[in-house]
């Protein structure tokens, strides 16, 4: 599957290459790699993202994430301070768990 979104200022061509559902006693994995740019371009950049998905006790799920990322834009935002890479993936995941239990709520 493929689909594209925008972040850092980049607009990215993402593709799911793995998933595998998580199921009782057993993680899921979802992996998808993103590129933005020409091949060879001094401003190109590839991430691939791996999540693995848990469910626990109690109704709950462990998101553990992982990301590789190459390319000069990267290597840049990895060196900035404050880290926007660092601070704008945790905002995301603190806004799932907050959407997760809102949901829980209803």
């Amino acid at each position: 599957m493929r689909f594209y979104f925008e972040t850092f200022d980049f607009l990215v061509e993402a593709e799911v290459v793995e998933f595998d559902a998580p199921a009782a006693g057993k993680p899921g994995r979802v992996t998808w790699h993103c590129r933005a740019g020409q091949k060879g371009a001094i401003d190109r950049l590839d991430v691939h993202h791996a999540w693995l998905l848990e469910y626990l006790p109690g109704g709950q799920m462990r998101l553990l994430t992982q990301e590789t990322q190459k390319g000069k834009p990267t290597r840049n935002l990895a060196t900035a301070t404050p880290n926007p890479m660092i601070n704008d993936h945790q905002d995301w995941l603190n806004g799932r768990v907050a959407v997760t239990r809102e949901e829980k709520t209803q």
